[in-house]
């Protein structure tokens, strides 16, 4: 069965395995399988994700995550699999904390680190959620994806067209081959597509995977230029995910991402990530490189 026959349900399996690390040689050290096909640099969101899982456990499983900051120091290899080494700062009634290493090849790829906080009631407020489409009103971006191979320039075509185990669904036509500014705003109603289960920890899991897609390509929009075409060059620094609330990742979010700032050779952005119920479960800010490329 070749990578592009698998179905939805079939891609979902492999990403739940790729996340399910397993306890190393050592207390609190564990191992992350490499990506079934990977190839060259792996992506940020799978080392978050892992790092996510092995933190939480070593953690107490009635406190669940809410916080968790990133930084990314070298780019990770799809030929290895990278090992995590958990630290823990702190457990206290109410909180625990944790530090990760992730490590390739003797070297650390990426420190993450992460709160767990026990339930509890609170005060409550939030922004109201953006206005979008219903997404059965709209096209899943595979589909967008097929229409558009012959215009992607042949090294990126098989990176453009890969399946994947999520499904996006736009509200307006994504800036892929744009050649013009527009305005640092990106929206799309997004699910993995297969049931997951009941587990918490792997609905969180799985959106710290996802929160690092269609976010870093925010800051580009006002400057006319594309991945598509060669013209940038970029890479994730810092990423940082807040859990407000319960949601399932099976079911609709809508993921808006912004950016207020670029400049130095990096872009500043924000994502939001609401329930179809209008609540917002989830926030997200990423800094990265980026650069235009020199001809």
């Amino acid at each position: 069965m070749t990578h592009d026959s698998k179905s939805p349900a079939q891609l979902v399996s492999e990403l739940i395995d790729l996340l399910n690390v397993r306890a190393g040689d050592v207390q609190d050290s564990f191992l992350g399988p490499r990506k079934i096909g990977g190839v060259g640099r792996v992506f940020g969101g799978q080392i978050i994700a892992q790092a996510l899982v092995a933190a939480a456990r070593t953690v107490d499983p009635d406190k669940q995550i809410h916080s968790l900051h990133a930084y990314f120091l070298r780019g990770g290899s799809e030929d290895h699999e990278a090992e995590y080494r958990v630290t823990r700062d702190f457990d206290g009634r109410s909180f625990s904390t944790r530090r990760v290493a992730a490590i390739q090849q003797d070297e650390i790829i990426l420190n993450f680190a992460a709160s767990f906080q026990r339930r509890e009631d609170g005060l409550s407020h939030q922004d109201p959620m953006p206005d979008a489409p219903p997404p059965e009103s709209l096209r899943n971006e595979t589909e967008i994806r097929a229409e558009m191979r012959d215009r992607i320039p042949e090294p990126m075509r098989d990176f453009f067209l890969r399946p994947r185990p999520i499904e996006f669904r736009p509200t307006a036509p994504r800036a892929w081959l744009d050649d013009g500014p527009k305005p640092a705003f990106q929206q799309s109603w997004m699910r993995i597509p297969a049931p997951l289960g009941d587990d918490p920890m792997l609905h969180r899991a799985m959106l710290a995977w996802a929160s690092d897609m269609a976010l870093l390509g925010t800051c580009i929009m006002p400057h006319g230029l594309s991945w598509m075409r060669g013209e940038i060059n970029s890479a994730s620094l810092d990423h940082s995910l807040w859990f407000h609330d319960d949601f399932r990742a099976d079911d609709w979010l809508l993921y808006t991402s912004t950016s207020p700032w670029s400049g130095a050779g990096r872009g500043l952005n924000h994502g939001s990530f609401h329930s179809r119920d209008g609540r917002l479960v989830a926030s997200v800010s990423q800094e990265g490189m980026i650069r235009k490329r020199r001809v």
